[in-house]
């Protein structure tokens, strides 16, 4: 299973998100600190989900690293967070 496909499962199941996108855009940072040559070091996220309702930015990036504190520890070195409620996503 990719990077990709873990921080997939994880925030679908931790919070039932109605939009989740991950893009891996570690060719672009090729060179750069905690690149690898085989990738999935850096992605651009975007969760829409109803748990963020009520809360700020930082907590709900907050609950983002929290789901992917193992990968954010084993290889992913950055993530890029747009985090919405259903909302604030129409």
């Amino acid at each position: 299973m990719t990077y990709a496909q873990r921080m997939h499962r994880k925030l679908t199941e931790g919070l039932a998100p109605t939009r989740l996108e991950i893009i891996d855009e570690s060719g672009r940072h090729a060179g750069h600190a905690g690149a690898r040559p085989e990738g999935e070091t850096h992605f651009n996220v975007t969760v829409v989900s109803a748990a963020f309702e009520g809360k700020p930015r930082v907590e709900r990036q907050r609950m983002v690293y929290a789901l992917l504190n193992e990968e954010l520890a084993e290889r992913v070195h950055a993530l890029a967070l747009t985090t919405r409620t259903p909302g604030e996503d129409a």
